[in-house]
C-alpha cells in the first residue's frame, strides 16, 4: 500500500473543501469559498483551481494504485 507523502495530504484537503463547497451550494446555494474571500476574487479563483488541480492528480494517483 503506498505511504501518503504531503501532496497526497493536501490534495485531500483541497477534495474535501471543494466537496463541502459543493453540498452547500447544492443544499443551500451559499457558496462558502466566494462568502470568505469575495465573489469572483482572485484569491477565490485560486483556490478553485487548487481544487481542480487536487481532483486530476487524484484521479492519476488513484489510477496509478490501480495498476499495482
Amino acid at each position: 500500500m503506498k505511504k501518503l507523502n504531503t501532496l497526497d495530504i493536501v490534495s485531500l484537503v483541497l477534495l474535501i473543501i471543494g466537496g463541502i463547497n459543493w453540498a452547500l451550494v447544492a443544499m443551500f446555494k451559499w457558496d462558502f469559498i466566494a462568502a470568505i474571500f469575495g465573489e469572483g476574487s482572485v484569491l477565490a479563483i485560486i483556490i478553485y483551481i487548487l481544487v481542480g488541480i487536487a481532483a486530476i492528480y487524484s484521479a492519476v494517483t488513484l489510477s496509478e494504485l490501480g495498476k499495482k
